[in-house]
């Protein structure tokens, strides 16, 4: 590296401080164990999915844990995230702020030991009527299912902490900010309130289409908040969904793209950018009017271990470059580096240095 380059890298890094990347969203512990195809099929589960639990599922979480490999992890979409952007960062610590509800349990506890050992800023809204939620990771191949057991995640309350004047000015710190769609099952009005924050300081605010379910069943929450939305992710399955429940009468993820970018939008400074991942194949972003695709990183399928948590990993790559102010096409290469580390390993972790350059 040049002297030059050395000084842009030093003077890029220069601008983070504390608290400029805000994220928002269900705190969750994974239980990821390997399973089988007949484990699916008595819950009736499909391989590569993301449900709510039902009480048909109970009994998955008993099971799940009584298996041989169990493995725990501090999950939950958009934590994963920004503990991930916060990895690619390294230094200052606490670039990243984390905003959800847990219980006053072990399993918060582990939540709360995480996030720290993460160096991400992490305030949860802490409350004793429901246990800290989780998520089961039933791992089959390459595939994963999961199913969330929301729990205290589903207790977050605007007035008991979104709106202390404490928790606000932490929110009002942040440059970018990012909410998976999971949290519209949760807390619309926290989420409409942090987006119009965004929305009216012009600042950048992120949003995921999460699962199919998303779009099928939170669809009004999920309009309500678009014309917010400065950046969206989604997948290809997501992004057929969405596109099939808005009628725009087309399965080309390219076109699905460009409608979606087009939908109206609050803050007119900013043309929306719409960022579809599909696996191992190009992840299709919105450049300006065009519509662009860019190739992962190759990988051998031997080295896939576990494909859960990539899409958390992918944004959390992008995000970690987007609050650097880096171009759109360093933000996507950022998050294919972030999504090829995370595959190789059980669950959302990672080793203790990114290799990124």
């Amino acid at each position: 590296m040049s002297d030059k380059e050395a000084n842009m890298s030093t003077e890029r890094k220069a601008t983070l401080s504390e608290n400029m990347l805000f994220g928002m969203g269900n705190p969750l512990l994974d239980i990821s164990a390997v399973v089988d195809k007949d484990f699916l099929d008595k819950f009736g589960l499909k391989p590569n999915d993301q449900i709510l639990a039902e009480d048909k599922h109970k009994a998955l979480f008993d099971e799940i844990v009584k298996r041989n490999k169990v493995e725990y992890h501090a999950g939950g979409s958009t934590q994963n995230s920004v503990k991930i952007a916060q990895w690619m960062i390294q230094k200052p610590h606490k670039v990243a702020t984390f905003f959800g509800c847990i219980g006053a349990d072990h399993f918060g506890e582990i939540l709360k030991k995480k996030a720290e050992e993460a160096h991400v800023d992490a305030h949860y809204y802490e409350q004793n009527e429901e246990p800290t939620g989780t998520c089961a990771a039933c791992i089959t191949g390459d595939n994963r299912s999961l199913v969330a057991n929301l729990a205290a995640a589903n207790c977050y309350k605007k007035e008991k902490h979104l709106d202390l004047d404490s928790n606000w000015e932490l929110v009002k710190k942040a440059k970018v900010y990012y909410i998976a769609g999971f949290f519209l099952t949760v807390s619309p009005e926290s989420i409409l309130k942090v987006a119009k924050h965004a929305s009216d300081n012009n600042k950048i605010f992120c949003m995921n289409l999460s699962a199919p379910f998303i779009s099928q069943f939170f669809k009004e929450p999920l309009m309500m908040i678009m014309p917010y939305v400065d950046i969206l992710f989604g997948n290809e399955t997501e992004a057929a969904t969405f596109a099939k429940e808005l009628g725009f009468e087309t399965d080309d993820i390219a076109e699905i793209a460009k409608k979606t970018q087009n939908l109206p939008k609050e803050n007119t400074k900013r043309q929306r950018v719409v960022v579809f991942t599909q696996g191992k194949d190009d992840t299709v972003a919105t450049v300006g009017d065009r519509v662009t695709m860019f190739p992962v990183l190759d990988i051998d399928q031997n080295n896939i271990v576990d494909t859960n948590g990539a899409g958390d990993a992918f944004v959390g790559g992008f995000l970690s470059a987007l609050v650097q102010e880096q171009e759109l096409e360093e933000c996507i290469r950022a998050g294919h580096y972030a999504a090829n580390v995370i595959i190789r390993r059980v669950g959302c972790t990672f080793p203790e240095k990114p290799d990124f350059h």
